[in-house]
């Protein structure tokens, strides 16, 4: 199998229509044997940091014209969402000195160190060679489809739009006043995508009768970042799905209701792909 094998699936649409991707960077859920041999977590909670089952919520994509990105590796063993350089010093030995981001001190670099509240993955620190190896087996083959990807649409369309799909605890929305939304729209407060495209995958979301809140409490991590550059008409725009509504969070198992739930979140993919960078 070949680290792109290992890493992520890319399916590309019959016909690619305007440039609109969808990418799941935190949906997967093939662990290998040598990472469940290292880790003192048992798979049901090394499966909490996954956003489980968002591969299955965005497969229509291809179907509506879009190109559609998903991770086979999973977060806990290497963060697509993250930038190589975000490495934990607590969690690789002899690590080189970084800044520390809330991200990193949270145990939550490009490496892992914990899953969802604050589990510690490893015993001890691991190597640096590992760290490394991990970064060039499965963090940089994906970066290099999702550039690809990027870059074939500008060179085709004249610009991109990636939708970059997350699911979030309800916990998470906790503190906020009901009625709480069902997704976040993240566009690092309008520096990763433009005003244009950002009230596009609003109207989409809410057309379906879904609740959406901007920029709060995600605003957009490392891939908005790094590949959103509105003025160059390459536009990234994450959004975060209540996973309460389709999934027992505690569980990690789909709700009965599952499919009916797909159905109807299809409807807010086929309206993305519709978007055009133009």
């Amino acid at each position: 199998m070949t680290l792109e094998e290992q890493t992520f699936d890319l399916i590309r649409p019959p016909e690619w229509k305007g440039g609109v991707i969808f990418a799941s960077p935190h949906s997967g859920r093939h662990y290998p044997a040598w990472f469940l041999a290292e880790s003192r977590l048992d798979p049901l909670l090394l499966r909490s940091s996954e956003d489980a089952f968002m591969d299955r919520l965005i497969a229509s994509a291809p179907d509506h014209g879009a190109a559609l990105l998903t991770a086979r590796v999973p977060r806990c063993v290497i963060d697509l969402n993250r930038g190589p350089e975000e490495i934990d010093p607590l969690v690789v030995s002899c690590a080189p000195p970084v800044a520390l981001s809330p991200r990193i001190m949270a145990g939550l670099g490009v490496i892992p160190r914990v899953v969802s509240q604050g589990r510690a993955i490893y015993d001890g620190p691991m190597s640096q060679a590992e760290a490394e190896r991990r970064i060039a087996c499965f963090w940089r083959p994906y970066h290099r489809a999702l550039a690809g990807l990027i870059d074939e649409s500008v060179a085709r369309f004249g610009g991109a739009i990636l939708i970059d799909m997350h699911s979030m605890p309800r916990d998470a929305l906790a503190h906020l006043p009901r009625p709480r939304p069902d997704l976040v729209l993240g566009d690092r407060n309008g520096t990763s995508a433009s005003p244009r495209i950002a009230a596009g995958v609003a109207d989409a979301v809410m057309a379906e009768g879904f609740r959406l809140r901007r920029n709060s409490p995600f605003s957009g991590a490392y891939i908005a970042a790094a590949y959103g550059r509105p003025r160059e008409n390459v536009h990234v725009v994450q959004l975060e799905l209540d996973r309460s509504l389709y999934m027992d969070e505690r569980r990690i198992r789909e709700r009965p209701d599952f499919e009916q739930f797909a159905d109807r979140f299809a409807g807010v993919i086929a309206r993305l792909a519709r978007l055009r960078p133009d």
